[in-house]
């Protein structure tokens, strides 16, 4: 039953003034007003919503007043927020009252909040807005955002005001990172304003703002490319040079840390190997602080509360009147420096070769670095890039870096405390592994990794055990079983990181790894098990879909254990395992051989089923129907003889194109090319009257970014194209069945593939 109205809480909303109002309760210190607006506000209809919010924002009259500036704060606020929620369909319906409102408001000198939150808006809705929408205001939208950006960098001279100007860097940001090379053209306007910002940026109160516009910077840089870019490269570097130089003297709250982190990772994305002129000039500080040792202490209890909290210093209790201390005050910068180094590492791989052995022998201790744990998540993060850039050097240098490297990685594995940091450590090993490839475990090695895994695996259900026993006791209300799910995420979390590291075995080590494995497949058998959580099941499956994609024939040897929990689990109500149950069907057709014949031929109705459900495409749905509409295809393709082709091919035909499973949907295209090139009759229909759909599905393609021209398959599907324009009156027939936004993609593939 809805709540009576209170507090001037209207029961419903017939117009404009009650909205206002409405918007004024949503931000009300009253929990109980702010419940019954809330209330309120779900009911009203999303275009009658949509409306009310943009004239609040436009300042229009309601009634005899303008709104107060709180509620257009919090029109922007909604309209970012519906943003969010029903993108994209919000930004298609509505884009074009909603960016002039906004821009309209941000233009408005009356009150910087507003305008604060007016920009933060924009940001939200640029982000889902389709680049094709987005363009067509693109002129007066950036010239617009160009003309606040002149006040408001006149305002900071004049009077020291930033709150607005810190949003709107983020949002000239947001807009580059967006349209990314139509931004070449306002790139000399913008440029001279933003340098300009960072010059000015000096007080401890402009920090912020300063970091705001080095990010905003990098991403106006890796939008227009390196060509434009180099003219101001010097000038900028030496901006940031001067920043960095001062990082061992940044305070550990210092908000320029983590943009500084993110601009140089990108400056050296935009430089590439020009950025190596550089790396001389900052590599030595960035060591010199990543190595820097924390002051520790032993104090007595007296001594501890002499000290003023301004110090810097930690203490913890350890009994007897006594507490060991640590001074934090550069640990911050220690975790930048190493994560500047990740960067480095990561961007250069050649440019990088010289300090790769100075920088693995600095990280690999850090792994043990437990007074913060962003060190060593640097550490961790730092090391399959490292191993990348020893790799140059030839297999004896990278065999011995891995001889440093691997013992201390899997031992981190089995003593990290922190949940965080072991799955960044979890994960630096899966993907070292991959970069060492077959054989780069000894049998000592294998025993203790196995062991650790073992141990993860069987921690995982004893601690769900643990939980149910929790929600039995008489303390158990709302609040614990929020901290139980908060457990079972982070337990999860780990589950996921323990298919990785199998993967990246099963992948390099192929069937070879089967026996070593044995030791955890009771483990895994159990995490399939139909009474278990679906995050087991849907893992469980994965690391099943692993050892039939990487060992198979000999996989069959399982197939007891994963036959009826893969064809169940396509019936189930979380689409995750559907997911993992319908790519392990794929795989099964694409690399299991014969023996899975029968599996595949069970499969196909169950498939079909999931594909032609009703709600098969929403948007919680789709990745698991493509993954089922893709298995459908890998059986037609790798198993003709399970399956009445000729009755199938039709209907998966229509099912196409794929446009959320990248990976997926480039094999079908794939399969396309072979039935199309194979002048398959189903598949062309009769007098080819199935090109005009053939020919979508490729411009679909495109559109969505499946098609990489580095993938042979782009150079097929554009030769598709050609062979169709080979005819006119067949082309345009297809093209006539084609938007615009379709025939320039098309367009796009015949000029690149």
């Amino acid at each position: 039953m809805a709540a009576s109205a209170s507090a001037g809480v209207p029961a419903t909303v017939s117009g404009k003034q009650e909205f206002y109002q409405l918007l004024k309760n949503l931000i009300n210190p009253s929990c109980m007003v702010r419940r019954q607006a809330e209330e309120i506000y779900e009911n009203i209809p999303g275009l009658c919503k949509t409306t009310f919010l943009l004239d609040a924002v436009r300042n229009r009259r309601a009634g005899y007043e303008d709104p107060h500036p709180r509620v257009r704060a919090a029109a922007c606020t909604t309209l970012g927020q519906m943003a969010t929620d029903f993108a994209p369909n919000f930004q298609k319906k509505f884009h074009e009252t909603v960016i002039a409102a906004l821009l309209r408001t941000m233009e408005n000198q009356g009150n910087q909040r507003v305008q604060s939150h007016a920009a933060s808006a924009l940001i939200i809705f640029i982000e889902d807005c389709p680049k094709s929408l987005l363009v067509l205001y693109l002129d007066s939208m950036v010239r617009n955002l160009h003309s606040i950006l002149v006040i408001k960098l006149q305002e900071l001279i004049r009077n020291g005001t930033k709150l607005a100007l810190e949003q709107l860097v983020t949002t000239i940001a947001s807009v580059a990172d967006t349209i990314e090379e139509k931004f070449v053209p306002y790139y000399d306007i913008f440029m001279p304003s933003l340098k300009h910002t960072v010059e000015l940026a000096v007080q401890k109160e402009l920090k912020l703002l300063k970091g705001k516009t080095i990010e905003c910077i990098s991403h106006v840089g890796l939008a227009v490319g390196k060509e434009k870019f180099m003219q101001d490269a010097s000038n900028v570097m030496q901006l940031l040079l001067k920043t960095q130089s001062d990082l061992n003297n940044m305070e550990d709250d210092d908000p320029q840390t983590s943009y500084m982190v993110s601009a140089w990772a990108r400056m050296c994305k935009i430089l590439g190997s020009d950025f190596q002129q550089y790396l001389p000039l900052v590599i030595e500080p960035l060591i010199k602080t990543a190595s820097a040792k924390p002051d520790v202490a032993l104090l007595d209890t007296q001594d501890v509360e002499n000290m003023s909290d301004d110090d810097g210093w930690q203490f913890v209790n350890l009994g007897d009147q006594q507490s060991f201390g640590i001074k934090t005050s550069g640990l911050e910068a220690k975790a930048t420096a190493c994560q500047m180094l990740v960067y480095y590492a990561k961007e250069l791989r050649e440019g990088f070769v010289d300090y790769t052995e100075q920088v693995v022998k600095l990280m690999v201790p850090l792994l043990k670095f437990y007074f913060h744990d962003n060190v060593r998540v640097a550490a961790a993060e730092s090391l399959p890039f490292l191993l990348e850039c020893a790799r140059i050097r030839g297999p004896e240098y990278l065999a011995q870096m891995w001889q440093f490297i691997c013992d201390p990685l899997i031992k981190a594995i089995g003593t990290e405390p922190d949940t965080d940091v072991l799955s960044e450590i979890m994960n630096s090993f899966a993907k070292s592994i991959e970069v060492m490839g077959d054989g780069c475990l000894n049998d000592e090695h294998l025993e203790e990794l196995g062991e650790i895994l073992k141990a993860k695996l069987e921690g995982h259900f004893k601690n769900q055990e643990l939980r149910q026993v929790k929600r039995q006791e008489e303390n158990y209300d709302q609040q614990v079983e929020m901290s139980l799910q908060d457990e079972d995420e982070c337990d999860v979390y780990i589950l996921t990181k323990v298919s990785d590291i199998l993967h990246s075995l099963f992948s390099t080590y192929k069937e070879k790894i089967l026996p070593w494995f044995e030791q955890l497949l009771p483990l895994i058998v159990n995490l399939i098990c139909s009474n278990r959580p679906w995050p087991d099941r849907q893992w469980g499956l994965c690391i099943f879909d692993d050892i039939i994609e990487h060992c198979s024939p000999t996989s069959f040897k399982y197939v007891e254990y994963f036959r009826w929990p893969m064809l169940l689990n396509m019936r189930d109500n979380n689409p995750e395992v559907r997911q993992a149950a319908a790519y392990g069907l794929g795989v099964m057709a694409q690399f299991g051989g014969d023996d899975y014949r029968s599996l595949c031929s069970e499969a196909v109705p169950l498939l079909v089923k999931v594909i032609k459900c009703a709600n098969s495409k929403t948007k919680k749905n789709v990745i698991a129907t493509e993954n089922c509409i893709s298995a459908v295809g890998k059986i037609l393709r790798f198993k003709p003889n399970c399956v009445n082709v000729d009755e199938v091919l039709p209907h998966w035909l229509s099912w196409l194109p794929l446009h959320e499973d990248k990976e997926e949907a480039i094999q079908t295209l794939s399969f396309l090319c072979d039935l199309v090139e194979s002048n398959h009759p189903i598949v062309l229909g009769p007098n080819n009257s199935n090109l005009p759909k053939i020919i979508s599905i490729i411009a679909e393609g495109k559109i969505n970014e499946t098609i990489n021209y580095e993938d042979p398959c782009a150079k097929r599907l554009a030769n598709v194209v050609r062979q169709v324009q080979t005819s006119e009156e067949l082309w345009l027939e297809c093209i006539s069945h084609l938007d615009d936004e379709q025939q320039e993609a098309l367009q796009a593939l015949l000029n690149f593939a």
